[in-house]
């Protein structure tokens, strides 16, 4: 298979490397700057607790030079995903398949203006094209070009309609012989979903307050505002056809197990980069409102981290 990443960061890095070194498919990567620089140079590289994996990358930054390809694997930051949109083109064929591997409420779930403004995104990759993702890894970027891999190499993935399809068996053996551990989901909307459902308030209140979560959900105070926006979310998944059974003390507990973890929205904010707020927190807002269902400890979670993003240059005062 003709496989290209599109944003080789934390978890595009990962799964590019793994990908490569597994040799089951030709790996190429569309990146800019630096991590498009280091790729031409040193190649694929990935450090893990046995060593570090490397292989030489194909590496662009048009996607014209590429050409079709039978899997596109999409893992930017959310604010960037409209431009990548309208620049994949030149990838995608009749049969390309598009596997999003990113966080939160993603553009093919139902049309929302917080994440696809004027549908221009699905126009861009319509929705025969997908395969929907959820990632369950720990990785960072060290340094341009190097991925850090801490924890979890599991995928998810499902056709957004729901039920089972060759196309997403194909897809999860060459995930499965690179090393992931992949679920064919018929049902990938409630996956991403109940993804999301923990990472709504742990992502925010982390880059709020700049603590790992241990910290967040020692905090007897922290923790019950989370809990009572995790239940609005509940109720939205409800309305949805994504009931969660757990209550917010359990998705706690499993949480918990993390450990002082940073957060990927911490992250962003120490680095200086866009923070991934509408697809975690607006998004679920807006489905809130559609749905009639009362947000109001969300509303000031989205509030107050939007505020403090704004204040940072991390996201832009017209939206």
């Amino acid at each position: 298979m003709k496989v290209c990443i599109v944003g080789a960061g934390a978890i595009g890095g990962f799964i590019g490397t793994r990908l490569a070194v597994a040799g089951r498919a030709e790996v190429s990567a569309i990146a800019r700057g630096a991590t498009l620089a280091a790729l031409r140079e040193r190649g694929w590289r990935l450090q893990e607790a046995g060593g570090l994996l490397q292989a030489p990358a194909r590496a662009s930054d048009s996607a014209g030079q590429l050409g079709v390809q039978d899997l596109v694997v999409i893992a930017v930051k959310g604010p960037a995903l409209a431009s990548v949109a309208q620049a994949i083109g030149p990838l995608l064929g009749p049969q390309t398949l598009v596997l999003p591997a990113m966080n939160g409420v993603p553009w093919w779930f139902e049309p929302l203006q917080s994440v696809d403004p004027g549908g221009a995104i699905a126009q861009a990759i319509p929705l025969q094209h997908v395969i929907g993702c959820v990632v369950h890894a720990s990785t960072s970027t060290p340094e341009p070009g190097l991925v850090q891999h801490r924890m979890g190499r599991g995928l998810i993935i499902g056709e957004p309609a729901g039920g089972h399809s060759e196309r997403v068996q194909r897809v999860a053996e060459l995930l499965t012989h690179a090393g992931f551990e992949v679920t064919p989901s018929a049902n990938v909307r409630y996956d991403i979903w109940y993804k999301l459902w923990g990472n709504l308030t742990m992502n925010p209140v982390s880059a709020l307050t700049g603590a790992t979560i241990d910290r967040v959900l020692a905090d007897p105070l922290v923790r019950a505002f989370c809990s009572a926006a995790m239940r609005e979310a509940a109720a939205i998944g409800s309305a949805i056809g994504c009931a969660i059974a757990q209550t917010p003390e359990d998705r706690h507990a499993v949480t918990a197990k993390l450990g002082a973890f940073r957060t990927s929205m911490l992250q962003d904010v120490e680095a200086g980069r866009a923070i991934e707020l509408d697809a975690l927190v607006t998004a679920v807002q807006e489905l809130g409102q559609r749905h009639g269902v009362p947000t109001p400890n969300i509303d000031a979670l989205l509030g107050l981290t939007r505020l403090f993003a704004r204040t940072r240059g991390l996201y832009p005062d017209d939206r």
